[in-house]
């Protein structure tokens, strides 16, 4: 086994090398299969960045089983509708997250196990076999689903094979420095998000990853610097924190080769106060869940000077191993050079479809193109900007929130009429969700019993920021549909691009 008895592992006074992770996977791996499970069997799992959280990451790719990672942040319905709709019939949930899923069996048809890691999983795991299980697998076999929001409320399954998902992990290290034995990459994200597209390519290269199970800005500073932190990938929200944070200039930063920034935009302000603390080792890439990244930009590049352009705006350039367009919203067709359009990408690392949503891939994908949704440009140097949105999509802290879930939810109580959400600039966040409500006259339904029953639904994190209640009808298009970019640009004046950041 290549870097057999190197370090691979670390999470706070855990370490485990290559040859002990590895052997931990094989272990999970034959315990899953023991309970019956085959390959392409899907099965769910629930937690945080632990080191037990690379058990089953081996594990299920030793199964050749198909990971569908859940988000602690989500509500339990929400862990409903991914189990139910990708037909797990096992989930994998640390002890902390338990009780999010207690009687699980019983509301998602076809689940027949729950592995919890209580006091009982290290003698159980420890009693499973370490011989590999070698079940064949093929390039177009499926590897993960991931979970994005849906335009019609409930989250969609966003299907990645084998193959894509190492072109990706390909594609975020294309522009990189090279990674070397002594390299270390840390995920203060979840593992299920952003960060995990950076796992798989540092342990390739012999580099060990270094997991977190809490954001929490202090403690993360003082792990970088103690661990010689070399990679890692930091949603704008947690950079804005970090080099705010009065600890942060106490240490020499010169270790680090990589932080990489994405999903979601990063204002201006943060990202020249970051390049200022740590030096000249930003990086930022766009993209979405269903393909990503398909640009790329290094610090030089980010922070330079370059005649028409303006890189501190920009979203990256093109990657060599995808294309993109910038197509008329209306006819579908690419605009000229300059124009504004719909921005739609083509790479190797995408999904393959939507998991069993033939309308929504249709929608989506339209010959072999990814549309993003959203609307940008790109200049005579191939800087792409990313100015608005077109179909409503809220990305708050660097995850995605659609409004109709959110107006689903509103709309349930008996006292609402109708709903409108849409995302409003959050110096926190970049944006939040905020929400005017129609209610009858005499209604005696208030703002915070609205967002109470938000976080519970949905969770805490896509509850609105504010809630707007009026007697008024809300605006609507000649067609009948809800205007909520009416809504919406009171909200954003002063703002010379309809996205924000942190």
């Amino acid at each position: 086994m290549f870097y057999g008895q190197r370090p691979a592992v670390i999470e706070g006074n855990h370490r485990l090398t290559f040859e002990q992770a590895w052997n931990r996977g094989l272990q999970m791996a034959n315990g899953l299969l023991a309970l019956g499970l085959e390959p392409g069997d899907r099965v769910g799992v629930l937690e945080d960045n632990t080191f037990e959280s690379v058990d089953f990451f081996c594990g299920a790719a030793a199964a050749n089983l198909v990971r569908v990672p859940l988000y602690p942040r989500n509500s339990r319905e929400a862990h409903v509708h991914m189990l139910s709709h990708t037909g797990c019939r096992a989930v994998v949930v640390s002890a902390n997250h338990a009780g999010a899923l207690a009687g699980i069996v019983d509301a998602v048809p076809g689940l027949d196990h729950v592995i919890v890691r209580d006091d009982g999983y290290e003698p159980w795991l420890a009693a499973q076999s370490t011989i590999d299980p070698d079940p064949v697998v093929t390039a177009d076999d499926w590897f993960i689903i991931r979970h994005t929001g849906g335009t019609t409320g409930l989250p969609k399954g966003v299907g990645y094979t084998h193959k894509s998902w190492l072109d990706a992990g390909r594609d975020w290290y294309y522009n990189f420095p090279p990674v070397e034995l002594e390299d270390i990459c840390m995920h203060a994200g979840p593992i299920s998000h952003g960060s995990g597209y950076l796992f798989t390519p540092m342990w390739l290269s012999g580099g060990a990853n270094l997991l977190v199970p809490k954001f929490e800005p202090g403690e993360v500073i003082e792990t970088m610097a103690s661990e010689r932190v070399t990679y890692t990938f930091l949603v704008p929200a947690m950079i804005n924190a970090i080099v705010r944070h009065p600890r942060v200039r106490d240490h020499d930063w010169s270790h680090l080769k990589v932080l990489q920034t994405g999903a979601a935009p990063i204002a201006d302000d943060t990202a020249l106060l970051a390049h200022e603390v740590f030096g000249d080792v930003l990086y930022q890439g766009y993209g979405q869940t269903e393909a990503v990244p398909i640009t790329m930009m290094g610090p030089r590049d980010w922070f330079g000077q370059v005649e028409g352009s303006t890189p501190l705006r920009s979203a990256g350039r093109p990657l060599p191993f995808g294309d993109i367009e910038i197509l008329d919203p209306d006819t579908g067709r690419p605009v000229p050079l300059g124009d504004e359009g719909e921005i739609a990408i083509r790479c190797d690392g995408q999904m393959k479809e939507f998991w069993e949503n033939p309308e929504a891939t249709a929608e989506r994908m339209l010959d072999g193109w990814i549309l993003t949704g959203d609307i940008g440009r790109i200049d005579s140097n191939g800087y792409l900007y990313v100015l608005d949105r077109k179909d409503d999509m809220i990305i708050s802290g660097g995850f995605n929130i659609w409004p109709a879930e959110l107006e689903n939810v509103l709309t349930d109580h008996p006292e609402v009429i109708e709903a409108g959400v849409f995302g409003v600039p959050s110096e926190r966040w970049g944006e939040s969700p905020y929400a005017v409500v129609t209610v009858g006259a005499g209604a005696s339904v208030t703002p915070e019993e609205l967002s109470a029953l938000c976080a519970e639904r949905l969770g805490s994190y896509k509850k609105p920021i504010g809630i707007e209640l009026t007697n008024d009808e809300l605006p609507k298009s000649p067609v009948g549909k809800l205007a909520r970019k009416v809504l919406r640009e009171p909200h954003w004046l002063g703002h010379d691009r309809r996205v924000a950041g942190n």
